[in-house]
Order: structure tokens, then C-alpha cells, then sequence
């Protein structure tokens, strides 16, 4: 993937993601509390999840600007289909 495309692409994401993080009361207001993460996690789970979830999309993002992503999802395609490298 191109420079030009992935870089910019990256910057999205971790900024999606650190507004997850920072607002993460819009998020809930916008997609409502988690039942899972409430029974898991206890009163406020749902907040917990959400800024987990944006943290994770961060790292996600600068694997995407940082071009780590395609190593991480070759290195997984060849566990899954048992390649030889």
C-alpha cells in the first residue's frame, strides 16, 4: 500500500480511536450501554469496553500508518493455512 494513502489512513484510525477514548459518553449515548461488558466488567463496564475498544483502535491505526499491519496479517494467514515461509 502506498505512503500516500497509508499514512493519512492510520491517522484516521487513531484519531477514531482516541475520540473513543476521550468521549467515550457520545459513544454510549450513540450506541447504547453493552450487556456483556456490564455483567463482566460490573457498573460501568460499558465505559471500560468502549475505552478498551479505542485503545485497541489506536494501536490499530499506527500499525496501519507504520505498515506493521501487513506483517501481523501475513504472519496470521500463514498460521492459518499452514503456509511454508
Amino acid at each position: 500500500m502506498s505512503p500516500f494513502f497509508r499514512i493519512p489512513l492510520g491517522l484516521i484510525v487513531m484519531v477514531i480511536g482516541f475520540y473513543m477514548v476521550a468521549k467515550t459518553g457520545k459513544f454510549i449515548e450513540w450506541f447504547g450501554s453493552i450487556p456483556f461488558a456490564e455483567d463482566k466488567f460490573g457498573q460501568g463496564g460499558s465505559y471500560f469496553f468502549y475505552k478498551l475498544l479505542g485503545t485497541l483502535i489506536v494501536f490499530i491505526g499506527i500499525f496501519i500508518a507504520t505498515n506493521i499491519i501487513s506483517d501481523i496479517l501475513g504472519d496470521l494467514a500463514c498460521i492459518l493455512t499452514s503456509c511454508n515461509r
